[in-house]
């Protein structure tokens, strides 16, 4: 679970870093937000089916409400960042978004 996490945070750190290079710092902002508004909700998500399974308390019903939690977290962090900034660079955001959603594959198809 954490594992997926970190991978993830990597991915947006790479994707704001070269959004900085070729794009500018407002790209370089959009990239790690639009990664942000993923990698956000799913440590917590990942935060909470770790508690739950430590408690003994797991379930099929805890964990379709923590991804249905996780993915409404995720578009209202995406509206935030639409409405507070101003210089959003939506290629780079969706950049981010992508990178940090395809994190885990990527780190497989190294792998192999």
């Amino acid at each position: 679970m954490f594992r997926a996490v970190f991978h993830q945070s990597v991915a947006t750190l790479l994707a704001a870093l070269v959004a900085g290079i070729f794009a500018g710092w407002q790209a370089a902002v959009s990239a790690g937000f639009g990664g942000a508004a993923i990698v956000i909700p799913n440590l917590m998500f990942a935060l909470s089916l770790w508690a739950a399974a430590k408690a003994g308390k797991a379930s099929v019903a805890r964990f379709f409400a923590g991804e249905l939690i996780k993915v409404a977290a995720t578009l209202a962090l995406l509206a935030i960042v639409a409405g507070a900034f101003r210089e959003l660079n939506w290629l780079a955001l969706l950049a981010g978004m992508f990178l940090a959603l395809k994190a885990n594959l990527f780190v497989i198809l190294i792998k192999a």
